[in-house]
């Protein structure tokens, strides 16, 4: 997060902000003790650009340009919307999102 102050003094960039993990050694054990044993169950899609490494703000915000610039080239009108979806997370079921997962395969 940036700095009050800068927030009025310049244009903020993706490059202006940072993640932050509050997250103890054990917690940190017992994730890679899951992923070794669950990893080849969690799968991503090539446009999930959270939480993976060389892809984040600025891959994603590129991704969306380049397919703009290339479906405008061909005459063709484009509308986005963003959806701000980070208090979603605290009220759903992980449980049932992992179910969910299990049982689509």
């Amino acid at each position: 997060m940036p700095k009050p102050e800068e927030c009025y003094s310049k244009t903020l960039t993706c490059d202006d902000f940072c993640g932050i993990a509050i997250s103890p050694v054990l917690s940190k054990v017992f994730e890679h003790c899951m992923l070794d044993r669950f990893g080849s169950f969690l799968n991503t899609f090539d446009n999930q650009f959270g939480f993976k490494q060389l892809k984040g703000c600025s891959f994603a915000i590129r991704v969306v340009r380049n397919d703009v610039d290339g479906l405008t080239k061909c005459g063709c009108t484009v509308n986005l919307c963003a959806l701000d979806l980070s208090k979603v997370f605290d009220k759903v079921s992980h449980h049932a999102l992992y179910l969910h997962e299990l049982i689509r395969r």
